[in-house]
């Protein structure tokens, strides 16, 4: 019985539009790591659609601040051209760090999914 809850879940979630967020994620995982740097990927979604994209640029731009998740809520300032992003939603190819955490709370992202399951961290907090 457990497989087949697991297998239906498993469906569910392939068939969820969340997934192309989540997917979208993961190219940008792939990105960063295609440029030598660490395997961490992130997208900013709003109203459905993605307004910002983050690969890892940790190391190719020798910058500790500059996290998957932190470079697509920058990304996202910049296309829209205002720094809060009220009700955005941010998909990252695993759990946030405590300050990209921060970062978004303060951008005022509302929700945020991590990692192939789609786990829902909830709303971000600061101070993690």
């Amino acid at each position: 019985m457990a497989a087949l809850a697991a297998g239906v879940a498993g469906k569910a979630l392939a068939q969820s539009p969340q997934r192309r967020f989540y997917e979208a994620a993961d190219a940008m995982k792939r990105l960063a790591e295609s440029r030598g740097d660490q395997s961490y990927g992130a997208v900013l979604v709003l109203d459905g659609a993605i307004v910002g994209e983050g690969p890892s640029r940790v190391v190719t731009n020798n910058d500790i601040s500059a996290h998957a998740e932190r470079e697509a809520i920058r990304d996202a300032r910049r296309r829209l051209g205002r720094q809060q992003l009220a009700g955005a939603v941010l998909y990252s190819t695993s759990r946030p760090c405590p300050l990209c955490e921060a970062a978004a709370a303060e951008a005022g992202v509302s929700r945020m999914y991590f990692g192939p399951s789609l786990i829902d961290a909830g709303p971000p907090r600061i101070g993690g």
